[in-house]
């Protein structure tokens, strides 16, 4: 299915040390250039980025199954990792020390940091037992707790908006200065299964991605309803392939995104324009999660099967590979808006 194996384009660094089975999330801290890399060899690692590329491995926390998902603290100094151990694992930089601080009945999918109003760094978890729950750090039992129709598949916090895709293509949409009520619930505006959901940078909105090589841009507000859209992507319509889109992410300043795919390949976009900004060359690999750094001069991506094609596409060949590409402002700068006549 891959002509090659895990190339980057001729620019980006590869991290040392990486993961040694699927790397299922990337994070930067929003302080300095710290990666986290959550993986199913049942780590999640800490990785230093120096000022020239080069990586340093740092810290990591140990869980008792795969990890899926991690999240900074608003002030940098400790990280929060979850995974199929139905455990929170929360480390602290400082001192090295890792506490467990939260739980679930089934794998814990999803975390993110709640940051503003009367949450500041009340940690969000989401999980395949369909709950969503809410932890203040200094105590054992969850602030509050959210019940979902199915199991949680991704989850998304831009304060003061939270979205959560499930299974059967739920959305949930929650105002969280009203946190254990639903603000809306809508049917996915995809027709396949939901891999990923990711906030606009205002909080106004988020995209969706799908397992069929298509995004959907959503709004929030029902007077802005008219600017939804969805757009193909991923796809290889020579040979009438589709692949998932395995990530979406927002630039922390411009507010442009990209999308990885199961294809090989990742995109920048400019959703205002609807346009394509960049498109990157096949890397010979799934690209199975992103992340740019606290001011979208770096973006990591994961060379990794994603698993969207079965066992037996998981070849020897396929090893897992962290790259940096450093981001050139022409390629994610927003389109210029055209003037009317």
């Amino acid at each position: 299915m891959f002509a090659t194996t895990n190339q980057p384009t001729s620019s980006d660094f590869e991290v040392s040390s990486p993961p040694t089975d699927g790397i299922s999330s990337l994070v930067f801290n929003s302080q300095q250039d710290l990666l986290s890399a959550t993986s199913w060899d049942n780590q999640t690692r800490i990785y230093q980025v120096m000022p020239n590329g080069s990586t340093q491995p740092k810290a990591a926390i140990q869980h008792e199954g795969p990890s899926l998902s991690s999240a900074w603290t608003k002030d940098g100094t400790k990280l929060l990792s979850v995974g199929c151990d139905k455990a929170g694992r929360l480390m602290d930089l400082n001192t090295g020390q890792t506490v467990q601080v939260a739980a679930h009945d089934a794998p814990i999918k999803s975390v993110r940091f709640i940051d503003g109003g009367n949450m500041n760094n009340v940690a969000v978890t989401a999980s395949w037992d369909k709950t969503v729950r809410y932890w203040d750090l200094r105590t054992q039992s969850p602030v509050s707790q959210l019940s979902l129709p199915e199991r949680c598949y991704t989850l998304d916090v831009m304060y003061p908006l939270m979205v959560v895709g499930t299974a059967e293509r739920h959305i949930f949409l929650y105002n969280l200065t009203n946190p254990t009520t639903i603000f809306k619930q809508i049917q996915s505006p995809l027709k396949w299964q939901t891999r990923v959901v990711s906030c606009f940078q205002n909080g106004s909105g988020f995209a969706i991605g799908s397992i069929e090589g298509r995004v959907g841009i959503q709004y929030i507000e029902d007077k802005d309803q008219s600017s939804n859209f969805s757009f193909k992507c991923h796809r290889d319509d020579d040979k009438k392939q589709v692949y998932c889109v395995n990530d979406i992410s927002f630039h922390p300043i411009h507010g442009t995104f990209s999308t990885a795919g199961g294809d090989g390949t990742f995109n920048f976009w400019d959703k205002d324009a609807k346009c394509r900004l960049k498109a990157f060359s096949n890397i010979g690999s799934p690209v199975s999660c992103t992340a740019f750094n606290k001011n979208g001069s770096i973006f990591a991506y994961a060379a990794s099967y994603d698993w969207s094609k079965g066992h037996e596409y998981n070849t020897q060949q396929l090893t897992n590979k962290i790259f940096l590409h450093p981001v050139k402002e022409e390629d994610i700068k927003p389109k210029q808006k055209k003037l009317g006549r």
